[in-house]
């Protein structure tokens, strides 16, 4: 089963994910797809880390999602931006590159057996226009991967004002 959470900055998607993986496992998997940057960067990845009990399993993985043996098991994926901008840096701003990728990755990851897998991520073209030409890419790399995601996905969830509304499934 493959869960998609989108929805815009603090929407109420990490929260929502949580609380469905809680729902359907007693140790569910968190993957945290962020690079460490810089200090702030750690500051949030340490907050997000104390949201979490001992009843999480804690994985970092930046690119490789297809390493993790997610069978049997209940997955939560935070997140596809953090997760994009590896492969958007990596590759020196190559969408079609990064595409190829990252599509190679979630199509590994559905071919995991017994599987529930929550992947969360953000609808960056709902919010501001960018002001770079970098930011303009970036943010239609997000949106073709959204849509990828959301084909492959069984169930689609956006998050309004904190409210989970079914997109799909």
């Amino acid at each position: 089963m493959l869960y998609l959470i989108t929805g815009g900055e603090r929407s109420g998607k990490s929260s929502y994910a949580q609380e469905l993986a809680i729902s359907l496992s007693d140790q569910p998997m968190y993957v945290a797809t962020a690079r460490k940057w810089d200090g702030d960067f750690q500051k949030r990845i340490d907050r997000h880390q104390s949201e979490r009990d001992e009843r999480w399993t804690n994985i970092e993985e930046e690119k490789q999602l297809s390493r993790i043996d997610f069978s049997g098991k209940v997955a939560m994926i935070d997140c596809v931006t953090l997760w994009l901008t590896n492969y958007f840096v990596d590759t020196k701003n190559d969408i079609e590159l990064c595409l190829q990728q990252a599509k190679a990755e979630i199509e590994q990851l559905v071919l995991q057996e017994n599987a529930t897998i929550i992947i969360i991520t953000n609808e960056i073209g709902m919010g501001v226009h960018a002001h770079t030409e970098v930011g303009r890419k970036f943010t239609e790399l997000q949106g073709w991967m959204n849509q990828f995601i959301a084909k492959k996905a069984d169930k689609v969830i956006l998050m309004v004002s904190g409210i989970p509304v079914t997109i799909k499934g």
